[in-house]
């Protein structure tokens, strides 16, 4: 059974940032994950949730594998590790503050970083291949151009003129696979597979010159057997449309281009002080740590060992792993740090696409059907280190093992008084020079209403009622279910202020309520900040005010906020829910699921697209769905959140005095919230929330339909669930859906109500 990577009690005292999901880091984290190192934090930015493994990509595109069989979970894989998965892109590097600068978030502070976003394609330096050629590298947003070339090849009329550009051990097996793939496609649809041409542009004397001689022959054979055009020693200089041209000025047609080479650093480590080679690659020693910054490591493809240097191969990629998490450990714990040389050879298993394949390693040359067998073995066994993860054991009544960290004397004391028992009250709040520090570059919207807010911050805020207004008020405080504390609190926000759009109200002001897990200064007031951030830009969006607030530490993190709106005076300008009409259309905005997905996040038993897919639906707004409903004659309306589908919908028909019927096969829901369903994984509130089944009109004979579990869901800043007249539900899911909400859906219908007492019926 694995441990949690981080003990109870015991805080975090230093932090190792992880840039980039590529082979070397996955690695990391298994390691991490199997032997934890007390008070070190792991956390991990990379921009996608699924990475794939070279090794196995070209089996991908040939058809033999499927995409989960080739990608690894990263999200799965760090929560597996006890990691923080920042789903983001690195942009930049501050060496003064120590912060990862990333696209779409706040700084992330490290004391020790590590980069492995693999390589960049040089399309740009070669005049029209970056508007006309689809390059491999980076490999990770491969997948969608493969994709959309795919189709593009198959709706194409007539023949089809591929150029791979790029004579290496890549561009060899990328077109192949290619070539076997289309051709079965092709196949399929009844048309002829000959209507595909291939050609391979290298500006090399050979193919493969990093292989011996009977390597070369034996795909010189295939590639002549299976009708591809070699051109060796053409570079190409130029692309257009259809066309592409060599340095000895003459023009080859191509109808599509896959760009297999000149590859280098990504362009933001120009502008870092990590010194780099001619391509762009960051240097690193022995150690693969960069000599111009000692506590940043480099690994993998974006890496270039100084004293050893290599040709970019996923097989190095990999054999980094365990040495680079050894020096991460050793560095972070003040030990000496281990000198790492690759091997000089390495066993190359080259496919040719149709499950055959070249074993290739010094002068040995390999070839056959049994070759291919031989390296789907050892891929699928690589892949299982990552996939098939054992059960996680939470045992809380275990001590925390002391930390090997090495600490100055100020946070040694901050960590001892971290662990030690924590009073209650006063003394459980959060320093006000923590909290000040943390709060002082955010920026909350400015309301001329506020008389005293946290531009003026006293003992209460002070807020004017404007002439003819009602207020209205609503609360919301939950704990987080997720590590990354930035989309945590725009979660938060989203989730308080759902209840005050349902009520067709305008956001006003907001009060926060926050707990943090103790630990060193640097670090609480980070999260603090982070969670603030994602907090504050939710609240600006909405036009509400953060006006005060209080932070105490805790357990565990959590936020919630009293939020005030604002509505027009007088009975009937608020959406309640007791304005059911029969007759009338149900409309929900978001899909449902977020219950039983993040109960299955947490057990490993959900995949990372799943739970991004479901924090994106979490994240998005309310405000203009709710404005449209009304605009459409909404007579009712209400936010999903604890009590689940089944349970705001009764609390509905209860004071409207009606009947309601839901089409269960019209229910939308969040990917993979099924699957989990019907794997017995449900939220701990479920059971809570079951109970009213008995408002379920032949509640007997729905149990076994396989969405009847999540009628009872609860929800975390769901989507509205609202009642327009039925000849405008049309229009109104148009208008949704051109707003953003894709997933809107007419649910069921209003009834008169019936002479029994259950109010719900279902269909489906």
């Amino acid at each position: 059974m694995q441990q949690p990577q981080q003990p109870p009690g015991l805080p975090a005292l230093r932090d190792i940032v992880l840039v980039g999901g590529g082979h070397t880091h996955v690695g990391v984290l298994k390691r991490f994950a199997m032997k934890p190192e007390p008070g070190v934090r792991l956390t991990l930015i990379c921009r996608d949730t699924h990475t794939p493994y070279s090794g196995m990509l070209p089996g991908y595109v040939a058809g033999h594998y499927t995409y989960d069989e080739v990608h690894i979970d990263l999200r799965r894989l760090a929560e597996y590790a006890g990691a923080r998965f920042f789903r983001d892109e690195a942009i930049g590097i501050d060496h003064d503050a120590r912060t990862v600068l990333c696209r779409s978030r706040p700084p992330v502070p490290y004391d020790w970083l590590s980069i492995n976003i693999g390589s960049t394609p040089r399309v740009d330096a070669l005049g029209g291949a970056a508007g006309h050629a689809v390059p491999v590298k980076p490999i990770h947003q491969f997948n969608d151009r493969w994709q959309t070339l795919l189709r593009r090849i198959e709706a194409h009329p007539g023949r089809t003129r591929v150029a791979v550009v790029g004579g290496g051990a890549g561009g060899v097996e990328l077109l192949l696979a290619m070539q076997y793939r289309l051709g079965r496609e092709l196949a399929a649809r009844g048309r002829d597979p000959a209507e595909l041409a291939f050609a391979l542009f290298t500006r090399g004397e050979s193919i493969l010159p990093t292989h011996n001689a009977r390597v070369r022959q034996h795909f010189d054979v295939t590639l002549r057997r299976r009708g591809v055009e070699v051109h060796t020693a053409t570079e190409v200089v130029d692309v257009e449309a259809g066309h592409l041209q060599a340095a000895d000025g003459s023009w080859h047609g191509a109808d599509e281009i896959v760009w297999v080479t000149n590859a280098g650093g990504a362009d933001w480590l120009k502008d870092t002080r990590l010194e780099l080679d001619d391509d762009g690659f960051i240097q690193v020693d022995d150690t693969l740590r960069s000599p111009s910054d000692p506590r940043i490591f480099a690994a993998g493809d974006i890496a270039t060992q100084v004293n050893h240097p290599r040709e970019k191969a996923g097989v190095f990629a990999v054999r980094q792993g365990r040495p680079l998490a050894d020096n991460l450990r050793a560095a972070v714990t003040g030990r000496p740090l281990t000198p790492y040389r690759p091997q000089a050879r390495w066993l190359a298993l080259i496919s040719t696409g149709d499950r055959h394949a070249v074993a290739s390693r010094g002068a040995m040359c390999l070839a056959g059907d049994w070759v291919w067998r031989w390296k789907d073995f050892i891929d699928r066994r690589f892949m299982a280190r990552f996939n098939d993860l054992p059960p996680m054991m939470q045992d809380t009544m275990k001590a925390p093992p002391p930390s090997r960290v090495v600490l100055d004397e100020e946070e040694h004391s901050q960590a001892i008084s971290a662990i030690a028992m924590r009073c209650g009250g006063c003394g459980a709040k959060v320093g006000a020079s923590v909290l000040s520090r943390a709060l002082s570059t955010l920026e909350p919207v400015a309301r001329e209403e506020v008389l005293v807010g946290l531009h003026a911050p006293d003992d209460a805020a002070v807020v004017r009622v404007p002439p003819g207004k009602d207020m209205v008020h609503t609360i919301d405080f939950f704990r987080a279910f997720i590590d990354d504390p930035y989309v945590f609190g725009r979660i938060a926000a989203n989730h308080a202020l759902g209840d005050i759009f349902a009520m067709g109200a305008e956001a006003q002001t907001a009060t926060a309520v926050a707990t943090v897990p103790h630990g060193l200064e640097a670090k609480v007031e980070d999260t603090v900040y982070q969670m603030m951030a994602g907090a504050v830009e939710v609240l600006n969006e909405a036009g509400c005010a953060l006006v005060g607030g209080h932070t105490g530490e805790g357990s565990e993190l959590a936020l919630g906020f009293a939020v005030n709106g604002l509505i027009d005076a007088g009975g009937d300008s608020a959406l309640t829910k007791g304005g059911l009409r029969p007759g009338q259309a149900l409309i929900l905005t978001k899909p449902i699921g977020t219950g039983t997905l993040f109960a299955a996040h947490a057990r490993l038993a959900a995949r990372g697209r799943w739970i991004d897919a479901a924090l994106t639906s979490m994240s998005q707004s309310s405000r203009q769905a709710a404005n449209c409903l009304r605009e459409h004659g909404a007579t009712a309306c209400t936010d999903l959140t604890g009590f689940g589908l089944l349970g705001h919908l009764v609390e509905m028909t209860r004071p409207s005095g009606v009947d309601a019927e839901l089409d269960l096969a019209a229910l939308p829901l969040l990917e993979g919230a099924e699957e989990t369903v019907a794997a017995g994984i449900l939220s701990s509130l479920q059971p809570a929330n079951v109970r009213l089944r008995r408002a379920i009109r032949d509640q007997a004979a729905w149990v076994d339909h396989p969405r009847y579990p999540l009628l009872f869901d609860p929800q975390t800043a769901g989507g509205l669930l609202a009642s327009v007249p039925a000849e405008r539900a049309g229009a109104c899911l148009d208008a949704l859906h051109a707003l953003g909400y894709a997933r809107a859906a007419v649910i069921g219908r209003v009834l008169d109500p019936g002479e029994a007492l259950e109010p719900i019926h279902l269909r489906g």
